[in-house]
């Protein structure tokens, strides 16, 4: 089958590496596994045969027709075609039910994918996740403050979800072979929102804010979206230096910040 670029197919042929992933996920025996693009099928197969229900969700059709077909016997396996962005993963899964997530993520959406997964990770659908992203990505994700790719990504992961870095693989593990380092993440998805006494769409919104010019000071920032000079002079915590840049600051820092702002009128 043709590769088709446009979705970001770069297949999984490393047969150590398969297995290390589906092993990531741990016991499935009761457990509901949501597959995001099987593609041929290589990590699924390992998954048909652990997990109590598995659902795959595949955009390419020629790939959904192939796997509809190599599983047609396993009643418990699941081969739907359809965009995970558009896919209503709650819909999936009995009233009740969380599942695991697994996926090879593809480059150019693997952000958006990633903050669906949080949402469906705060309403209770998804428990804990092993993907795979570009190791630039992943690097990002994990990242602590005061490092130099901890940023809006950083954070917004950390506040969702607990990061465990697995491994990196290398361009040949793939076919055909990409052009950068792919590593396997872990999320066990815990949010931090009641923990740290914030709401979490308004704290969603405060990150984007404080993070908008990464090279500029938090009060710089905060300036430019909305708040004046009086209102950050009158509530900043002391235990925040003045001129602290975000990628600097750890979460309870940040939710202390929130908590001691005004909330912003916008006009």
């Amino acid at each position: 089958m043709k590769r088709k670029p446009r979705l970001g197919q770069n297949f999984l042929v490393d047969d150590t590496a398969r297995h290390a992933i589906a092993d990531a996920l741990g016991d499935l025996g009761n457990r509901t596994v949501i597959e995001i693009g099987p593609g041929h099928g290589s990590i699924t197969e390992i998954l048909a045969g652990r997990c109590r229900r598995l659902i795959a969700l595949e955009l390419d059709p020629a790939l959904a027709a192939e796997l509809s077909f190599h599983f047609r016997n396993q009643p418990h396996v699941e081969i739907i075609e359809t965009d995970v962005l558009k896919a209503d993963l709650r819909s999936l899964l009995c009233a009740g039910e969380t599942a695991d997530a697994i996926g090879n993520l593809p480059y150019y959406i693997t952000s958006d994918i990633l903050l669906k997964l949080f949402a469906a990770g705060r309403d209770g659908t998804i428990a804990r996740s092993v993907l795979m992203m570009q190791r630039e990505v992943a690097d990002r994700v994990s990242a602590a403050p005061g490092i130099r790719d901890y940023g809006l990504l950083s954070a917004t992961a950390q506040m969702n979800a607990q990061v465990e870095h697995l491994f990196t693989l290398p361009p040949s593990a793939f076919s055909p072979p990409p052009e950068v380092y792919s590593t396997v993440l872990r999320l066990h998805f815990a949010p931090r929102f009641a923990e740290l006494g914030v709401d979490a769409v308004g704290f969603d919104v405060f990150l984007k804010q404080i993070f908008a010019q990464k090279r500029k000071t938090l009060q710089n920032n905060l300036r430019a979206a909305g708040y004046s000079v009086e209102q950050l002079a009158g509530t900043w915590p002391a235990s925040i230096p003045p001129q602290a840049r975000a990628e600097s600051l750890s979460l309870e820092s940040m939710a202390e910040l929130y908590r001691a702002l005004p909330p912003l009128q916008i006009p």
